[in-house]
């Protein structure tokens, strides 16, 4: 990894959106040099009706640009958009220094973050399988056919050695991230087993989620402003008002246009989301595209088939809120993750919102029945706890999931 800071020139492309969609696309590539320990020079823009199948941008801007580089000679030139493998490999002889795109960029990022086996090889998935149909774009040096003994007879270009070694490289990822999966899905199921009630943070990346889940869990997930501050999924236990445990889990933030290997290589990851009971939705009030950052997460939940999962949306930085900000409808709540009071009435909340999914019990207890007392004080929400002098037993009111084992001893006492 580079210590000094690469220099980089942005060049971005507007298609028909709106000015202030444009702009915010280019401050957020701009953002995301920053996480990569970039350092932007000079800005390009140019609006067009589609991009140049060839060069991305036009021929007089393109001149334009190769001025611009040689007046300020950058490390890095970053494109807006994903590329096509024939504009890479062209804007790439046109320019010295090396040509990223938006995809290329949020991988390295991605690459920087990672922090456990399988985010570094989800990270090296996603690397491998947009590289694979780029390969011809990487230099000469590459499609040279080898010479000399044990080379003659059909003869194999560089190129094809290098497919087929990713090729392979792809396949024994795929095989060891699927190990992991079933480890997951077995912790999994032995949580379910458990009939833990879960709860998953979700939001744009940037948002505040780390922050929030770090002041909810106290655990030490890794916190900072800036994209993809966390990759890899974190589980803790959090305590809800009433002392009824819960499992909350930390994962990876959303942006917009998330390219279609991350989404697919990140798919595992955000499993844990798909197990939850109740989605925590994170969103940055402060940031005055926040109702875009809201739709990209919901639209990005949609795709991994888990927006019928109930959701509390979380509006986040209260205290910078926006001057036109408008909460959605449904089940919504406004905090700063830092203030204590807030954070108390979004524990309230999410109980509010468990017990609406759980069944209610009004039961008799025996008092030598200590066992079964303990796990409706630690597994279930327990609303009354009276001790009846005359029956040696206790009156116990609350609520539990529908699914837990101890609904069984429950009907016995029932009233």
């Amino acid at each position: 990894m580079t210590t000094h800071e690469e220099t980089a020139i942005l060049v971005g492309c507007q298609l028909g959106e709106s000015d202030y969609r444009f702009q915010y696309s280019m401050d957020e590539l701009a953002s995301l040099t920053a996480t990569a320990k970039g350092k932007v020079i000079a800005t390009m823009e140019q609006k067009r009706d589609r991009l140049h199948p060839s060069t991305y941008i036009g021929k007089g801007k393109l001149e334009e640009l190769q001025t611009l580089v040689e007046e300020l000679e950058p490390d890095l030139i970053i494109i807006n958009d994903e590329l096509t493998p024939t504009q890479l490999r062209n804007l790439q002889e046109q320019f010295s220094g090396r040509v990223l795109d938006r995809t290329q960029l949020i991988l390295d990022i991605f690459a920087q973050r990672a922090k456990t086996r399988e985010g570094k090889l989800q990270v090296e998935l996603a690397q491998l399988q947009y590289l694979l149909p780029r390969l011809a774009g990487q230099g000469i040096a590459l499609s040279r056919l080898g010479g000399g003994i044990g080379t003659r007879g059909p003869g194999e270009t560089k190129l094809e050695s290098d497919r087929r070694h990713i090729r392979r490289r792809i396949d024994e990822i795929k095989r060891q991230l699927e190990t992991i999966v079933k480890h997951r899905e077995g912790y999994r199921s032995r949580r379910r087993r458990n009939n833990t009630y879960q709860i998953a943070i979700v939001g744009y990346t940037n948002a505040g989620k780390s922050t929030l889940f770090n002041r909810l869990s106290m655990a030490e997930s890794f916190e900072e402003d800036k994209l993809f501050a966390t990759l890899d999924p974190l589980t803790r236990r959090l305590v809800l008002p009433s002392g009824y445990s819960v499992l909350i889990t930390d994962t990876v933030g959303f942006i917009q246009d998330l390219p279609t290997t991350l989404v697919a290589a990140f798919r595992s990851t955000l499993e844990e989301a798909r197990e939850a009971d109740l989605l925590l939705h994170v969103v940055d009030c402060s940031n005055p595209d926040y109702i875009n950052h809201e739709e990209t997460v919901l639209k990005l939940l949609e795709e991994l088939e888990i927006e019928h999962l109930p959701q509390l949306i979380v509006y986040n930085k209260a205290d910078q809120i926006v001057s036109d900000f408008v909460p959605s409808s449904g089940d919504t709540i406004l905090i700063s993750a830092f203030n204590e009071n807030d954070r108390n009435l979004l524990k309230q909340k999410i109980e509010h919102m468990a017990v609406s999914s759980m069944q209610h019990y009004h039961v008799i207890i025996p008092s030598h029945e200590g066992r079964l007392l303990s796990v409706l004080k630690s597994e279930t929400i327990l609303r009354e706890l009276t001790f009846l002098e005359a029956e040696q037993a206790y009156k116990c009111k609350g609520f539990v999931l529908s699914d837990h084992p101890v609904t069984g001893s429950l009907k016995l006492y029932e009233i």
